[in-house]
């Protein structure tokens, strides 16, 4: 069942209960949709492009973040990561003939997705990569293919509960991250980390009041510490999710929207939604209208 995209965000705040329900839904234990890999998908593009040289050399190097459940999540014995951002590279990877087991997954946090994409040691960054115009002017960033938005989380037992209340108290996010910058603007004061694992740490130990960053992956780690952690506030942003490109191949643009375009239509989106993110008992939101790609 789908419900409209003006709904999408506002959804985000009621996952808290269904998470909480479900247990360890962070999505670690989920294995994912299958993806059809396309046959002779090399024959399809041009000569010079990057689709064509990754197609012919049959892998490609994706960057995601390994510790996100639901979003991207990679436990110490894990082979590969799961989540919906591994789904999304995987259907890409599919495209170009790549199966699963031949895409390298790379660790990218998000202080250096910029530098991944712009020095090659990623072909694609897929880690919860809000676009933005800043980012936009030093990478290619296709999509959205996810909207989500920024909330707290805060120890179950917190007075938290509205954005008044975190002024003047300390909140973290990761370093790099949109988030801080938000909630600076909201009067708190912002701590950053290198990893998300780092800054929930800080929350449980009591060492900042509040977490922040999208709600689809505090609501993970909510589930995970069900009797101490807790999201609250409604969505106060939007995070539009893209994947992220070198400005050195802009052809990558709009070969990713109409891939991910077609996902959207056959439904392998749906499927890569319901085996992540869907776990939680949400229903599968509509997929936002993706923007165009810059003129070449």
């Amino acid at each position: 069942m789908r419900f409209t995209r003006t709904k999408a965000i506002i959804a985000t705040a009621g996952l808290a209960l269904s998470l909480a329900a479900c247990g360890d839904a962070g999505g670690d234990d989920s294995e994912g949709a299958d993806v059809d890999v396309a046959e002779g998908a090399a024959d399809s593009f041009d000569d010079g492009t990057a689709m064509k040289e990754l197609a012919d050399a049959g892998s490609i190097t994706i960057g995601v973040k390994y510790d996100q459940p639901g979003i991207g999540f990679k436990g110490a014995t894990d082979d590969a990561p799961v989540g919906f951002d591994p789904q999304i590279g995987e259907i890409l990877a599919a495209s170009l003939g790549i199966a699963a087991d031949d895409i390298t997954w790379k660790e990218t946090i998000s202080d250096n997705r910029e530098p991944f994409l712009q020095e090659g040691e990623v072909d694609l960054v897929i880690a919860s990569y809000s676009i933005t115009d800043e980012r936009r002017a030093v990478v290619g960033q296709a999509g959205p293919y996810y909207v989500t938005g920024q909330q707290l989380l805060v120890a179950a037992d917190s007075d938290i509960d509205s954005l008044e209340d975190v002024k003047g108290k300390e909140v973290c996010s990761v370093t790099g991250s949109t988030s801080l910058d938000n909630i600076q603007a909201e009067g708190a004061k912002p701590r950053g980390f290198d990893t998300y694992s780092e800054c929930v740490d800080q929350v449980l130990s009591g060492t900042v009041d509040a977490m922040t960053t999208d709600g689809a992956i505090l609501l993970g780690y909510a589930a995970e510490n069900p009797d101490e952690l807790k999201v609250v506030v409604d969505p106060f942003s939007e995070e539009r999710y893209g994947v992220g490109y070198s400005l050195d191949r802009p052809e990558m643009c709009q070969w990713i929207v109409d891939t991910l375009t077609t996902a959207e239509e056959d439904g392998d989106w749906d499927a890569a939604f319901e085996a992540t993110l869907g776990q939680s008992g949400v229903d599968t939101p509509e997929p936002p209208a993706m923007d165009e790609c810059p003129a070449a």
